[in-house]
């Protein structure tokens, strides 16, 4: 027959701290129980800048309870434009700056650096047509006569430099101010004008369009001149006197 068992007392042990058992395999590993709230993160809020003053308040105890670098003095130093000249008066209902001047900029400069600022939009490159410039002339008679010129060309009028040169030196020697009191024409009052001498009936009938409607002007001038002997002469290069 077996041996009758010896039956044990269990021995009971004060728990002094709990425990829990996490099974890894055939060994356990003993445990302390954490509580939720220790478990997750902890979030510290972040230290206020500024302070509004109520009743009963002193720069001093401000200093103290916030941690203010360089105390009261400090303080002072930075709201001095809020508190005034007295550091032992401070109105109820001003804020303060609890920072000092270095260190809010230095926040400052922080929180600049970590905002995101949208991205530039990339230049655009454009394009443009080149524009010719207009061509200056010279305000004298070799100015005049190429300006002239240049315009009979669109029109489609004919005509040389020196054609237009040598009836201009016979006409008017080059004056476009030039006008003839004592002819024909003059007598019966249309004297002629300008450099090429044209009476102002003859001007307007052969007036080129973009110049000048003044009869007097050197360029509109030599242009309805040329246009006219052009219509009876063929080109003022045909004109060798009065015409």
């Amino acid at each position: 027959m077996p041996a009758k068992g010896k039956h044990r007392r269990p021995k009971h042990y004060r728990i002094t701290r709990k425990l829990a058992l996490a099974g890894t395999g055939g060994a356990a590993l003993t445990l302390p129980l954490i509580s939720a709230t220790t478990a997750g993160a902890v979030e510290t809020a972040a230290a206020p800048t500024t302070y509004s003053v109520v009743v009963g308040d002193t720069l001093s105890e401000i200093a103290a309870k916030h941690s203010v670098s360089g105390g009261w003095q400090q303080l002072y130093a930075a709201n001095r434009s809020v508190v005034g000249d007295n550091p032992s008066i401070i109105r109820p209902g001003i804020k303060l700056k609890l920072g000092t001047p270095t260190e809010t900029d230095r926040a400052s400069r922080s929180a600049a650096r970590t905002t995101l600022t949208p991205a530039a939009k990339p230049a655009v490159k454009t394009t443009t047509a080149a524009v010719k410039p207009a061509t200056a002339y010279p305000n004298n008679l070799d100015g005049w006569i190429r300006e002239s010129l240049a315009v009979m060309a669109k029109h489609g009028i004919p005509g040389s430099y020196n054609g237009i040169h040598r009836n201009v030196m016979r006409e008017s020697s080059g004056n476009p101010l030039a006008i003839n009191n004592w002819d024909i024409n003059a007598q019966n009052g249309i004297p002629s004008k300008g450099l090429l001498q044209v009476i102002d009936p003859t001007f307007r009938a052969y007036h080129v369009p973009g110049t000048s409607t003044n009869s007097y002007d050197p360029v509109a001038n030599i242009t309805a001149a040329c246009n006219y002997a052009a219509a009876r002469y063929g080109s003022i290069d045909n004109v060798n006197g009065a015409y």
